[in-house]
């Protein structure tokens, strides 16, 4: 069966960006009960062994969806860390440059991205089989890794149960917050595997 994985940090490492009320809510209620309904799913059938990876590549409808949550929850936990303000890395902030210009420009076209995300969904940094970066929007549960088609290095979840506690309706503060918060170490971790998995 499918566990509830520990935080990479306390729950108040993020604020003041991610105040300890959200990451009680988002990570002890909202992401605890996609687990707890992925399990009440899959229990004694032949489902109940497979990976979420497995779950989400080759299931539907509400075992699709819980697993899908449960998995990009966890890479969104692992996209923030407590160390505040961290910058990519030489080698990830050229590819970030070459694909969208700048570093500012690329923060521009994620925040537009993720703030013009209809309704609830996710915002990714990709990179494809051929070494470009992208950036794409999910809807509701949706992920990239559903097809073998990009390599997820970042995500920011803009479902509302992310940030109304914090921001309220002002999803565009949330994500300026998200960016003070993430964790470009699992970046460029991300982006170095991608090489190999493609």
């Amino acid at each position: 069966m499918h566990q509830l994985p520990p935080l990479p940090y306390e729950k108040d490492g993020l604020e003041p960006f991610i105040s300890v009320e959200t990451l009680e809510y988002h990570y002890g209620k909202h992401h605890k009960t996609y687990v707890d309904k992925l399990n009440g799913l899959i229990v004694d059938t032949p489902e109940e062994g497979k990976s979420l990876e497995e779950l989400i590549r080759t299931k539907q409808g509400g075992i699709f969806n819980n697993a899908a949550q449960v998995w990009n929850h966890t890479f969104y936990w692992n996209c923030l860390t407590p160390e505040h303000g961290l910058q990519p890395s030489e080698t990830l902030m050229q590819a970030i440059c070459k694909d969208f210009g700048s570093f500012d420009d690329f923060v521009s076209e994620f925040s537009s991205n993720a703030a013009n995300n209809f309704g609830s969904g996710w915002t990714w940094l990709v990179k494809d089989k051929e070494h470009k970066l992208h950036i794409i929007n999910t809807q509701n549960a949706d992920t990239p890794i559903r097809q073998n088609v990009y390599a997820p290095l970042l995500t920011c979840d803009v479902w509302e149960h992310a940030y109304y506690i914090d921001t309220r309706n002002n999803r565009l503060l949330y994500i300026e917050n998200f960016f003070n918060v993430i964790n470009w170490h699992f970046v460029e971790e991300n982006f170095e595997k991608s090489f190999v998995a493609s």
